[in-house]
């Protein structure tokens, strides 16, 4: 091979074909559009489904699928995956929204809480199954994972109603046979009779609009029980604002997946020690969405609410 073939193989591996940049931005653009607004009966599209698109459209006559997977890599383009999204439809939103903020950087009205003034998360976990398999599970190997047995009996349900301190990374709960108020007012009642919550200045519950501890009658309920409780009520459809379904999450992730026990009591055995073993290793999460975050979140959805056509 002489030193201009040599060349040309060089050129064909780097870029084999040649496309103007207008082609690359209308392609870019195609793989940003969802399915229904090209005509093709698809809920996502692959690389594949893009090529075939640009073809259809007439923006080009052939192209490879591994051209088009270049170009969206680029931008970071992955038409193929999905993430749902809570849109927030509470229009007292960015109020609710910015007292919650506020209190994880330890403020309330404009002033900065006392040491002596506490942030609890709360909310349940519910229908937590135990799955008794029917044959034990297999611990890994060199080259094999863990094996777990796909056919159980269930043995039952249970509630986990758990309540963090989100400045302490403290984690107080508890298991119930179902949720509701009763259960509820019992982990208040758990936590705000130990120190030092019970001489407490204020202790503040962001909670959100579930049944357990829903409206203007739960605040007072547990003001009467407790005076220096303040129940703080999230805004509806925002549960990402509560920490709470943070360690919610590690509790799915390390404790009930997967989900092989003998029998409720062990589910419940585990969750509650569990409790202990994630305080001896925990720090308090680092959140870092702010109410400048907030303010620029309201900014984006009303503009995109006035991009929306009219019903």
């Amino acid at each position: 091979m002489n030193v201009c073939q040599a060349s040309t193989s060089i050129r064909a591996r780097v870029a084999p074909e040649l496309f103007p940049p207008e082609v690359v931005v209308q392609v870019k653009a195609l793989a940003c559009e969802l399915p229904a607004t090209l005509g093709v009966p698809l809920s996502r599209l692959s690389t594949a489904d893009v090529v075939r698109a640009a073809q259809r459209a007439g923006l080009v006559a052939t192209i490879s699928d591994k051209t088009v997977w270049r170009w969206l890599h680029e931008d970071a383009i992955r038409p193929w995956q999905h993430r749902t999204w809570i849109f927030p439809r509470d229009p007292q939103f960015a109020v609710k929204a910015g007292h919650i903020l506020d209190l994880y950087a330890r403020r309330w009205d404009g002033h900065p809480l006392e040491a002596d003034e506490f942030v609890l998360s709360t909310d349940e976990k519910t229908s937590i199954q135990a799955r008794v398999r029917r044959h034990p599970s297999l611990p890994p190997g060199p080259g094999q994972p863990m094996r777990v047995e796909h056919e159980y009996a269930r043995g039952g349900a249970l509630a986990y109603l758990a309540a963090l301190d989100v400045h302490r990374a403290k984690v107080f709960g508890r298991c119930e046979a179902t949720t509701g108020i009763v259960p509820f007012d019992r982990l208040v009642t758990q936590v705000m009779t130990q120190s030092p919550y019970a001489t407490a200045r204020r202790v503040f519950w962001i909670a959100d609009n579930g049944s357990s501890h829903r409206g203007d009658a739960s605040v007072k309920r547990l003001r009467a029980a407790f005076p220096n409780v303040i129940l703080v009520h999230g805004p509806v459809h925002a549960s990402w604002l509560n920490q709470i379904e943070i360690y919610f999450s590690i509790v799915q992730r390390k404790v009930l997946t997967p989900n092989d026990f003998g029998s409720l009591a062990e589910v419940e055995d585990r969750l509650l020690a569990f409790q202990q073993y994630y305080e001896a290793i925990a720090k308090p999460f680092q959140w870092r969405f702010t109410r400048a975050d907030l303010d620029d979140l309201m900014r984006r959805l009303t503009a995109r609410e006035a991009l929306r056509p009219a019903a």
